[in-house]
């Protein structure tokens, strides 16, 4: 991969070569065979539930949904359990929207929405605790968080629900192909990411993970053929849906994005997520300790060791962080601005002078504001 000074893989990330090579071999293969070798994208799509299942430490592929989107993942948990009136759900304010909308949706049932404030804290974990009580349903967090980067402690969260018998989602977009994630330690019932920032794959495809314990308190709130086992047996009396993560897939797959995805992830494996994770905290601290030591800019957080996550996020003091984003833009440094801050996310292959390089750039692009 090239993008030396692309900064901005917590948006949308480039692809590997990789992933570039799938989709074109599966697009010509398309051209010339249409549908004919169907059963090798069967064989694909196992492996690739097979490889996401080792991406996460689940248990067995059978926990795996390939989805549209974190979003659809979300929405699958908030639509899917039997809330009642007094139940509440807890979750970290400022979230990204997928991570909130669906949820104050629920208000119509008479569900509380608790939006707790982890930033006024130096344990985020606590003050989401100390707002669960005995009606609390579910707990809901992003494990890292979209704008600044503070990424929560999963065991600590997931061993405290498992013990008062809360449900435990995890908003894993901003984590999953970047850092590693083991949803047996955690204790996670639930988590969803899309391919297309961290695990280096297109939009449009995502990871659902429902733990086989929890599955069937799910409704299915949507209903169609490939929610079944063996769904390409259409001469069928029976419809029932799989017992499996596959219930929660009711329609075509998205063939194109399993190729895509199915090599960047494989790629992530061939590395191994301790090197990837190794590469993006040396990222992170040498961009957290080289901004610090430039003039006039500030971290958006304190340097934390124990929360470090791929994305590092700074303002210039007293200055509109988008006037400088343009200027970082004009020099080749693709970043953005979240939360009046600019925010930036290299991945595992720009550890090293590339990130110094991004570092540079920055110093000589405050001296133009």
């Amino acid at each position: 991969m090239r993008h030396g000074l692309y900064a901005n893989h917590a948006a949308i990330a480039p692809w590997p070569r990789v992933a570039s090579q799938a989709v074109a071999d599966f697009a010509m293969e398309n051209c010339k065979l249409g549908p004919q070798q169907y059963s090798h994208w069967l064989l694909r799509e196992k492996q690739l539930r097979q490889r996401l299942a080792g991406l996460i430490n689940a248990v067995s592929a059978d926990d795996i949904a390939l989805l549209k989107n974190t979003t659809e993942g979300i929405c699958t948990v908030a639509n899917g359990i039997d809330w009642q009136p007094g139940d509440n759900l807890v979750l970290p304010a400022d979230e990204f929207p997928s991570n909130r909308l669906p949820w104050l949706a629920l208000e119509r049932l008479g569900v509380e929405i608790r939006e707790v404030d982890i930033r006024s804290t130096d344990e985020p974990e606590q003050a989401l605790f100390a707002n669960m009580d005995e009606h609390t349903r579910l707990l809901s967090v992003s494990a890292v968080q979209w704008t600044d980067g503070l990424r929560l402690q999963l065991k600590t969260l997931g061993t405290t629900c498992s013990q008062q018998g809360v449900l435990f989602f995890v908003d894993a977009i901003q984590q999953l192909g970047a850092m590693q994630v083991d949803v047996q330690e955690c204790r996670i019932d639930f988590l969803a990411a899309d391919g297309h920032k961290w695990m280096l794959a297109p939009e449009g495809i995502a990871v659902f993970y429902c733990r086989d314990s929890v599955r069937e308190q799910l409704r299915t709130s949507q209903q169609g053929w490939h929610m079944v086992d063996e769904p390409y047996r259409f001469d069928r009396n029976s419809w029932t849906p799989s017992k499996t993560a596959i219930r929660f897939e009711a329609g075509s797959p998205n063939t194109l994005g399993q190729a895509a995805l199915h090599a960047s992830i494989g790629l992530l494996q061939d590395i191994g997520m301790q090197q990837v994770e190794a590469n993006i905290k040396e990222n992170s601290l040498t961009l957290s300790s080289g901004l610090v030591d430039i003039p006039g800019l500030e971290l958006s957080r304190p340097f934390d060791p124990q929360r470090v996550s791929g994305i590092v996020s700074f303002r210039q003091v007293n200055q509109d962080p988008a006037k400088l984003q343009q200027v970082l833009k004009s020099r080749g440094l693709s970043s953005t601005v979240r939360a009046n801050a600019i925010r930036l996310s290299p991945h595992f292959y720009q550890a090293g002078e590339p990130v110094l390089e991004m570092l540079n750039v920055i110093e000589d692009a405050i001296k133009l504001i």
